[in-house]
This record gives structure tokens, sequence and C-alpha cells, in this order.
């Protein structure tokens, strides 16, 4: 039985991993791939995943559609919680003033953060209103493509 469970949740999160790579996403496994993406200068959208359903069905599918506009981020990339979890403390040591969230988007513009998306704006949302929140900061903070 606890066979097929840990089968069962390596292959969710492969699929999870998938998803966001396939929409363009770097993912950071390590603390110092964190320090050297989120110190980068210009805008930066970072994606905590996770394997809960509303990452699946709300945040993956806001994050890969989002990206889609004319305001858009320098970079993207994202960690994975409960997976890469030193690279994901990492991450949320950036998210000042901000408690531990995933599914949850961080806005950071020269490495600090400017805005985040928790949880509880993700969960029990549709995906356009996540994905018309993060185009809204995009219009704020990015520049155009």
């Amino acid at each position: 039985m606890s066979m097929n469970f840990n089968f069962f949740m390596n292959d969710v999160v492969h699929t999870a991993r998938q998803e966001i790579m396939a929409a363009g996403y770097t993912e950071l496994k390590t603390p110092e791939e964190v320090d050297e993406a989120l110190s980068k200068k210009g805008t930066t959208l970072i994606m905590v995943n996770s394997v809960c359903g509303c990452a699946g069905g709300i945040a993956r599918p806001a994050a890969a559609h989002a990206v889609h506009y004319d305001a858009r981020p320098n970079q993207l990339v994202t960690v994975f919680a409960g997976q890469d979890k030193e690279a994901t403390a990492k991450a949320r040591e950036y998210f000042t003033g901000y408690a531990p969230s995933s599914p949850s988007f961080a806005l950071l513009k020269d490495g600090k953060i400017v805005k985040m998306i928790e949880r509880h704006e993700i969960e029990g949302h549709d995906p356009m209103q996540v994905i018309q929140k993060l185009q809204g900061y995009f219009d704020q903070y990015c520049e155009e493509v």
C-alpha cells in the first residue's frame, strides 16, 4: 500500500513540475539557485508550487496563462513546497511580511518583494481571477516585452 502511494505521489510531483516548467518557469532546487535568481536586477515572478488541488486546478493554469501578456516579469521561476524544502525556505526569506503559503506567487523587483498572492487568494477562486490579479501587478511593476 505505501509503496503504491509513494509511486502515486512521485507521479503527481513529476506532473506538477513538468506543468510549470512547460509554462516557461525555471525550477530552483537549491538555496544557492534561489539567491542567484532572486538577487538579479529587474522583475521576477516566483511561483511556490505544491501538490494540492488548488495548485493544479488554479495556480499552475494561472501561472501558465498570465504570462501571455504585454507586460511581464523579466524572469519566471518556481520552488516546490514540501519537495525542495531548503530552496523554498530560502525563497520565503525574500517574502518579508508574509507568512509561508503554498501555492502562492511573489513578484519581486530588484530582489525585493513588491506583491504577493497568497493561498487564500487562490484557493476557491477562478483561475481567471488569479490571472487578472497577476496581470494587474505586471502592469504596475513590469515592462512590456
